[in-house]
């Protein structure tokens, strides 16, 4: 092959074709850093963009429900406090409760409380700041029912505490529970009801289900009898953004607090609900947690000094009804259990 001397080369190329040339080459370099630059902006305007939708929607996940707003300012109940079931006012007035059985009714405008047959409370409803809420708190030992002013009825277990507007003037019908309860929720499309526990949410139209979030528990438990309900709780991404879960009638969906993890299964209706009725059924539950769900009922202090029987499981029905000592005899004679107890508010099994 011949070799081309380029100096030779460029004797062939006229000085307006070495322009055209040099005008072609100059152009074609503008063009790729035209473009250069503008895929790097458009990747920092995409990035922009991306960044700016997640903390909006970040914001949106996690924005603060009124009551929620409520509970950051409010006196802090602790229910150990407590040996009556006791209404607390919006103005910090404190009622006790004296009828075990005393239902606290509200009329649907919220201007009236009533407790029991006859004591009836006026309540101040016009507040144009903020919303008027009481608290009805239910010590170890006792329990009561309540009738919200739209007509959702909620019964509540030993050792819970509710907090709730006396009126629901907001688009959603929020109320807080510490403790068990069961719902049985008045219907209202337009303005769904919501139970707010920690970083938990129960959403519902109207339905009865059964709630426990007690704080010395590191669960919420709800379980659903009849409609269906949307659970909203906080996961365990970097964001902490809300995930959700709905369940229908015969399942229970366990919260984990630490793990911020939730689980469904199906489950016995009676187990959950009995207790309203004064009957608790354990199906293969260990002995420590059936003395916790004793303790708050009896209100009395049970410990279990032999570590063998921690974990010795029981199933059956227990009538609560019965003394506390009779209930635990039960326990003994159908399982077979050795252990010896103590009673005069504080039983000792060994």
């Amino acid at each position: 092959m011949k070799n081309i001397n380029p100096n030779k080369a460029n004797s062939f190329i006229s000085e307006e074709e070495k322009k055209q040339l040099k005008e072609r080459i100059d152009s074609s370099i503008f063009s790729l850093k035209r473009k250069r630059t503008r895929r790097k902006y458009t990747s920092g305007f995409t990035l922009l963009v991306v960044v700016a939708f997640a903390i909006g929607f970040y914001i949106k996940q996690n924005k603060e429900s009124n009551i929620e707003g409520y509970l950051q300012t409010a006196d802090k109940v602790n229910v150990e406090s407590f040996n009556k079931v006791k209404l607390i006012l919006n103005d910090k007035n404190e009622i006790n409760i004296q009828q075990d059985s005393a239902t606290i009714s509200y009329s649907k405008t919220g201007g009236q409380v009533k407790i029991g047959n006859n004591n009836v409370i006026a309540l101040e409803t016009k507040n144009n700041t903020k919303t008027n809420y009481n608290t009805v708190v239910v010590p170890y030992g006792k329990r009561t029912k309540i009738e919200l002013s739209d007509g959702t009825m909620v019964w509540l277990n030993s050792g819970s505490k509710l907090i709730y507007p006396i009126v629901f003037n907001n688009d959603k019908r929020e109320v807080y529970i510490e403790g068990e309860g069961i719902f049985d929720v008045a219907h209202n499309k337009n303005h769904p009801f919501i139970v707010v526990a920690k970083n938990h949410e129960i959403e519902v139209l109207g339905t009865v289900f059964n709630v426990s979030n007690y704080t010395d528990e590191d669960i919420i438990s709800t379980t659903l009898k009849s409609g269906s309900v949307k659970i909203n709780y906080l996961g365990d991404s970097y964001l902490k953004l809300k995930k959700s879960i709905k369940i229908k009638p015969g399942i229970a969906a366990t919260y984990n607090k630490n793990s911020k993890s939730i689980q469904a299964k199906k489950v016995d209706i009676a187990d959950c609900f009995s207790w309203r009725e004064g009957l608790f059924f354990f199906r293969n539950d260990n002995l420590e947690f059936i003395m916790k769900k004793l303790s708050r009922y009896y209100n009395v202090k049970i410990t279990i000094e032999n570590e063998n029987l921690i974990e010795e499981t029981f199933s059956g029905q227990l009538d609560l009804k019965e003394d506390i000592s009779e209930v635990l005899k039960l326990i003994k004679e159908t399982n077979n259990l050795e252990f010896n107890y103590s009673s005069d508010k504080k039983i000792i099994i060994n």
